[in-house]
Order: C-alpha cells, then structure tokens, then sequence
C-alpha cells in the first residue's frame, strides 16, 4: 500500500504515519513544514491553500487520506477557509486527476454540534444549517464534506470526537492552564444532568482512519472510544494523578457564554484575532453533553485501538 497523506505532521497526522508503518504501508507525506517531522517515504513540502502540482507526488498512490486542517476554536474566518475548504478542494481536484483513488476525508463531529445536549449521534442524524454551526472550525469542515461527496472515486468521510493523548496541544493544555490557577470551573447546569462526553484517543483515531483506507469503506463514520465518561470526575481524575487537584466551582454557562462572546468581540475587532481566554464554543463543549453511537464504525472498523484507561496511564506517564 502507498498512501497519499495530508498533514502528516500533525498531532493525528504523525500517529497515521506511525500506524500505517506497522502495517507495512509506504507513506508519502505533504505538510508545510520545511522538513519531515517523522519518517516517512517521501515528503512534499506545500501549502494546501495553492492547488497541489501535478508532478508533486513521484508515481501513483493507491489511497489519500486527508488530514491535513486548521483545528482550531479560533481564528481568522479566512484562515478557516483557505485550510479546511480551499485545501480539500485541491486534495480531491489532484486525486481526481491522477486515477481518483480511494479518498478518506477527516472531517470533525463538530458539525453535528448544537448548543444543546445531543445524545447518541448517529451518522444519518441531521446537520446543522451551515449558519447555525457553533463556529468557522465547524462550518468549513461541513463544507468540505460536501467537496468530498463530489470526488469522482470511492471516499468515505470519518468524523473524529475531541482527538487527545500525548502530543495533544488543543484539549488537555486548556484544563490544565485553567487547574494551575487554583481553580476549575464547572459549567453544569444546577438543574441539569451532568456533562456527560465522548472522547477519541489519537492511537484510536489513526487505527480507524488506516482502517477505513485498508478494508475501503465509503461513506459516513464517528470515530470515538465508544466509552462515553462524565466529563468533569474524568478530567479531575487525570489531574489529581498529575498532582493538580484545582478548587471546582460552579459557573453559569449562560454566564460565561456571554463573557466569552464578549471576547471574541475584542478579539475580532482589536486583537488582531488572538485567541481569546475561552470561546463561546469552547463553554458549549464544556457544558453540554456530547455522545455517539458507533455501531456503525463497531461493525465495519472493529474495536478502538485504545482503551481510554490506557491512553490517560499514557498521559500521566508522558506529564509525570
């Protein structure tokens, strides 16, 4: 197998690398950094902003996988644009032109996303209207799922929930810049139940994906641990074995939405899109519960890679 990869760099980029190696695949890595920052057969440096070069990949491939985006709850609507639509336009218009291999697209969960508790997703539940999306992140990965229900080969779109293990530089930082002040907020309703979650461990995350590209299956897949956990006991327990144990109090979350909108407010208009301390997505997924059926991907993926026992024992090892 020679795969095609976008992002390979990346924090779910890398852990593709490493498991389509144990797999005995040959990669071939596009990213923007200058060099490789892992081992991989050949590595195109390019911004997927720009149309990828025909002659950018040396020989044929037999499967794409792209990865490559701006995960991000913040920033530039543009960046969003030029990172998550422009570049899988450009991914699937080369493919396309060179054989239309089998296309596995990594789209997001987000874009099932209200701001309310949703339990038990599954992949026929409805999307949003693209306006109604909790943020740019989520609307441009929409959007790019309906480049890729476009490509004129096989594809299949997987939908990763809240990716996070070692190397992690979205999740786990923010908890644990919050713990180190003393104090974790708990945006739970008082009158309502507790946040309850779904979490995807990195090593799960590539397994599925490299499985998707190995048994090629089309269509639409959730990708989690298939273990969903009340949120605030289980980040609690991951700090108190990192030696924080943070004073929780309980917040409004329509208290801080407005904060953080407020926020974004300045941000957009004075700080030159800097992120800002807390987005107003960021408190909705705080703050409500989020879980997936995954009989689909249990049935045509198999089991996750990695239990969340494992990937926590793999965190604390990794901060201790």
């Amino acid at each position: 197998m020679r795969l095609l990869l976008t992002g390979s760099n990346g924090f779910l980029g890398t852990r593709i690398v490493a498991d389509a190696h144990a797999r005995g695949w040959q990669v071939v890595g596009v990213g923007r950094a200058a060099t490789p920052s892992n081992d991989v057969a050949h590595y195109v440096r390019h911004d997927l902003s720009l149309p990828l070069p025909d002659d950018a990949v040396p020989g044929p491939v037999d499967a794409v996988v792209h990865c490559a985006a701006l995960a991000s709850p913040w920033a530039p609507p543009r960046a969003f644009v030029a990172a998550n639509v422009d570049a899988t336009r450009h991914v699937a218009r080369w493919a396309a032109d060179h054989g239309a291999p089998p296309l596995v697209h990594v789209s997001s969960s987000s874009v099932l996303y209200r701001d309310a508790d949703q339990y038990d997703l599954t992949e026929d539940s409805p999307v949003p209207p693209d306006d109604e999306l909790l943020n740019a992140y989520a609307r441009t990965k929409r959007i790019s799922e309906r480049v890729v229900a476009g490509y004129p080969g096989p594809h299949a779109v997987v939908r990763p929930r809240a990716v996070f293990g070692v190397g992690d530089t979205v999740l786990l930082p923010r908890i644990l810049r919050l713990a180190q002040t003393g104090v974790l907020p708990v945006l739970e309703r008082r009158d309502g139940p507790p946040v309850r979650t779904d979490l995807t461990d990195v090593h799960t995350a590539a397994h599925y994906v490299n499985e998707a590209v190995e048994r090629r299956v089309e269509g639409l897949y959730h990708l989690t641990n298939a273990q969903p956990v009340d949120l605030y006991p289980f980040l609690l327990g991951i700090l108190a074995r990192l030696g924080a144990r943070p004073r929780t109090v309980r917040v409004s979350p329509s208290v801080v939405r407005g904060l953080a909108g407020a926020g974004e407010q300045v941000s957009a208009t004075l700080l030159g899109w800097r992120e800002p301390p807390l987005t107003r997505f960021g408190v909705s997924v705080l703050s409500r519960s989020k879980t997936f059926d995954m009989t689909r991907t249990l049935r045509d993926l198999g089991a996750p890679a990695v239990s969340l026992d494992e990937s926590v024992d793999r965190l604390v090892r990794a901060h201790g």
